[in-house]
């Protein structure tokens, strides 16, 4: 079946469809890994998006549950130059085409995806919509003029509505969930830790009230400047003197409640190849990234120190609070693109949960 990509800016691309039949609008964002597709279909970050796979051949290795990063799809269309017929793995239980149309995402094949991916970078990330019923460029646009008006609460539609627990033995995390990835989940499992999952929307007093060790702010979707009544929940957990941190959209919320500035990257960074410099041992680190806003990085807050910074275009990639137990990053250590030395970032909030708890059992 024929299908069309049209950006909000009359420029379209023509194509083939794959998985589901209806009209998909979004965001276009490119992503430039060369494997992990389903883990980007299944990111909760990706809500309100539809991601173009800069690599050319997607689906060669087919897809299964194990590499789940959520308990649903939340990408709301994918744009790729070729998707295999015939997929080779061991793991697979399903078909790439099977997997978008059991999974009801409007997907698109046969386009020039580094062409899609240059006229992005050069004037930035904009509404889409991908069409598989009407060729007329003129209505689409309409469409999606009217479509891209709707204001969605993205972290809403992602986050747990009920809290629920995971056991552990070990320090007690309560994990606000803006969209959380499961490998975060497994991350702090594999270190012992008992974990409290809590809607976006809990209150102070709720994620005080379990007494937890640590507080996670998770990754999620959309501005963070949206997320008005979150802000001040974030500034008094900060001042609680519980250890934090703070992971994508935790970092930047995290960031606006300690009285830092956000803006929106012309094209965001998406993908498992962005190199980051931690400032504090010198050592860059390739990590993967999802986002498409960042924080200032000048009139920094007194107290306040850069940690890391990305290499390619010096954005703000975490900072530490110099007085009180915070510790934020704006790129995903649980993601392993190949080099797992990221990961750190757990260990180095194990060991400020571990101090934090010695220090109150002193008092």
């Amino acid at each position: 079946m024929k299908a069309v990509l049209v950006l909000e800016d009359g420029t379209f691309y023509a194509g083939e469809s794959f998985g589901a039949t209806e009209n998909a609008f979004g965001e276009v964002v490119f992503n430039t890994c060369m494997t992990g597709y389903q883990e980007i279909t299944t990111d909760p970050s990706y809500n309100g998006q539809m991601v173009c796979m800069t690599y050319p051949l997607i689906g060669n290795y087919g897809m299964n549950s194990e590499d789940d990063e959520s308990y649903k799809t939340h990408v709301d269309g994918f744009i790729v130059k070729e998707l295999c017929d015939y997929h080779s793995n061991f793991r697979a239980e399903s078909a790439p085409d099977k997997y978008f149309a059991d999974n009801k995402i409007t997907g698109i094949k046969g386009v020039d995806t580094r062409s899609l991916t240059q006229h992005i970078r050069k004037f930035g990330s904009m509404y889409g919509v991908i069409s598989t019923n009407s060729g007329n460029v003129e209505i689409l646009i309409e469409q999606l003029k009217t479509t891209s008006a709707i204001k969605r609460n993205l972290v809403e539609e992602v986050s747990t509505n009920e809290i629920y627990t995971i056991p552990g033995d070990g320090l007690k995390v309560c994990l606000i969930d803006f969209g959380v990835k499961s490998n975060i989940i497994r991350s702090l499992k594999k270190r012992g830790c008992q974990i409290t999952v809590m809607p976006s929307s809990s209150s102070t007093e709720d994620i005080l009230s379990i007494n937890p060790d640590g507080i996670l702010l998770s990754n999620g979707p959309g501005d963070p400047r949206d997320l008005t009544e979150i802000i001040p929940v974030i500034k008094k957990l900060a001042e609680s003197e519980i250890p934090l941190l703070g992971i994508c959209l935790g970092h930047q919320l995290l960031a606006l409640a300690l009285y830092m500035e956000i803006y929106k990257l012309k094209f965001g960074h998406h993908g498992g190849n962005h190199p980051v410099k931690d400032m504090d041992t010198g050592k860059c680190y390739i990590t993967s990234q999802n986002h498409n806003y960042a924080v200032v990085s000048k009139n920094i807050p007194d107290g306040i120190r850069l940690t890391h910074i990305n290499v390619n275009d010096k954005t703000v990639e975490g900072f530490r609070h110099n007085t009180l137990p915070l510790l934020s990053i704006q790129y995903h250590p649980e993601a392993a693109p190949g080099p797992e030395d990221s990961a750190y970032i757990f260990d180095d909030f194990v060991k400020m949960m571990k101090k934090g708890k010695s220090n109150a059992q002193k008092k």
